[in-house]
């Protein structure tokens, strides 16, 4: 991912979005920053950011995301804006295992190909139609009568 750069502008938005340290720490790891960008940013924040980060960089912060910083609706949000639906599994902490990060995410990526390669070729169009239908069946309103 390319670094963001740092100029008085970026430097408020990362004092807003991680504001448990200095902004210019903040933007030293782009991949980290963006993944608190996907979970605390406004939407002028997220617009004034997207000027320095392409749709590569975006797939590449959602590769490399950080364990715990996402949340499962951001992390979904963010997904289907980049064009994966459904999204692939969250980083996951793991505190006793012996892997790496990095064999973590493989072993994410993996599983999600996997899952992409079984589920039939639908139209997205009825996929989402299916999945308001099941919403509703679920969540919404209940009949009366």
């Amino acid at each position: 991912m390319n670094p963001i750069p740092v100029t008085p502008e970026t430097l408020a938005v990362a004092r807003r979005i991680v504001w448990f340290e200095a902004p210019e720490k903040a933007l030293a790891d782009p991949v980290r920053f963006m993944a608190y960008a996907m979970t605390y940013a406004l939407p002028e924040d997220m617009r004034f950011i997207r000027k320095y980060v392409s749709d590569d960089d975006f797939r590449d912060a959602l590769d490399r995301a950080p364990a715990g910083i996402i949340d499962p609706r951001s992390w979904a949000y963010w997904n289907s804006k980049m064009g994966r639906y459904p999204p692939p599994p969250q980083p996951v902490r793991l505190f006793s295992a012996p892997n790496s990060a990095e064999d973590q995410r493989r072993h994410g990526a993996r599983a999600w190909l996997r899952m992409r390669q079984e589920a039939p070729n639908s139209d997205p169009e009825e996929i989402r139609r299916r999945a308001a239908q099941k919403w509703r069946a679920e969540f919404g309103p209940k009949n009366q009568g």
